[in-house]
């Protein structure tokens, strides 16, 4: 399966944490651990590097909802701040850490997907050599 249009949709797989290449084998060896290869097709995951992506997404999304909910419950029981303790802080925790799993499934895939690799600087252009003993010349400004 060379075409990316015969590739199994990458939002699809990495939800359900399988292969980016066949969609069979399991993606992870662990909660958050990638497992070192396909047990079914052999891909290597060695080129996944989906780095802080799945805990920004989860913090960036889940963190809305928590702290509308921990101003509703202030604002309506207004508890003790241990009160917030038993309630917020859980609900953030479960809301942040139960959905980096398919996130972090979901960029590995499209990594494998969309080819991405690591950016590089493209390498500068060299001025043509000036003859010794001349100032190199800027090119013409641009009239405005």
């Amino acid at each position: 399966m060379s075409s990316a249009a015969a590739l199994p949709n990458p939002v699809l797989t990495g939800l359900r944490g399988r292969c980016p290449r066949c969609a069979q084998g399991k993606l992870f060896s662990g909660f958050l651990k990638l497992a070192p290869r396909c047990e079914h097709c052999g891909l290597d995951f060695d080129f996944a590097d989906p780095a802080d992506g799945p805990a920004f997404f989860a913090m960036s999304v889940m963190s809305f909802p928590v702290l509308g909910f921990a101003l509703w419950y202030d604002s309506a029981y207004q508890p003790p701040w241990w009160g917030h303790l038993l309630v917020s802080l859980p609900m953030l925790l479960a809301l942040c850490v139960l959905p980096l799993r398919p996130i972090k499934g979901w960029l590995v895939c499209s990594q494998y997907f969309y080819k991405a690799e690591q950016g590089r600087l493209a390498p500068q252009e060299r001025p043509e050599a000036a003859p010794p003993g001349t100032a190199p010349t800027a090119p013409p400004a641009e009239k405005v």
